[in-house]
């Protein structure tokens, strides 16, 4: 029979493996430098989410009048986190992404009347294995609180989307971290060809209103704001 400690013990050897290989970066990114660990280290990361400027608008000079029904996330759709590491004060943008993302949006017209959408906050990865560990199982405590999720509050009147242009508009809702719902309003970019609606946002967020504690290792912390953000195809359901 196994014992109920077991998992537990596995959990905090794994999370001690991964403060060790977060110290082994952090000696090396010390000894070559910030520049090493930004460009080496860290690499280039994924550009913002933003909506495709063609492939997903209608045949030239069509306007899509009326997105009438309900609409779910289909494939191709992401969500994730983009925060900056500091080392000897140099910026390092990281982002961790996920494509576990599901959810719903009901339209009347093109007046967005509800939409919500939930992320596995379990599944989202950066480059560096140990990091998301550390994240995973210290800042959003995953086992505790597995999901994000997202809610519009108020209904919004978009004008558009039409063909070669894009909706730019603002979303009122709710945004739950960590078991901690917050007020947020979120900039919303949509464009739709009228079989699939493109979607691109990022919430500025604090992490301490969601009970997150930005991780410091001395070496390397990271900034006490970052962003959620997100790319989500609707497809009719």
């Amino acid at each position: 029979m196994t014992s109920p400690s077991r998992p537990r013990r596995r959990r905090v050897i794994a999370l001690l493996v991964a403060l060790a290989l977060l110290v082994v970066v952090g000696a090396v990114a010390l000894i070559w430098g910030p520049a090493f660990y930004r460009d080496v280290i860290v690499g280039e990361q994924p550009a913002a989410p933003s909506v495709p400027s063609d492939g997903a608008t209608p045949s030239a000079g069509a306007a899509v009048s009326d997105l009438t029904g309900t609409w779910a996330v289909a494939d191709g759709s992401f969500a994730g986190y983009r925060v900056d590491e500091v080392l000897a004060g140099e910026d390092v943008t990281v982002v961790g992404r996920t494509e576990e993302v599901s959810g719903t949006a009901v339209i009347d017209g093109l007046a967005l009347q509800q939409a919500e959408f939930t992320v596995d906050v379990a599944s989202i990865a950066t480059d560096a294995a140990e990091r998301d560990a550390y994240f995973r199982d210290q800042a959003l405590s995953t086992d505790e609180y597995p999901e994000a999720s997202f809610r519009l509050t108020q209904p919004v009147a978009v004008t558009g989307p039409v063909a070669g242009g894009t909706a730019a508009f603002d979303a009122a809702g709710e945004l739950t971290l960590r078991g901690v719902t917050q007020a947020v309003t979120v900039p919303i970019e949509a464009v739709s060809d009228g079989e699939r609606i493109h979607v691109a946002g990022s919430i500025p967020i604090t992490f301490a209103d969601y009970g997150v504690t930005a991780p410091n290792l001395g070496f390397v912390s990271v900034e006490p704001e970052g962003f959620v953000e997100f790319q989500l195809v609707f497809e009719r359901s």
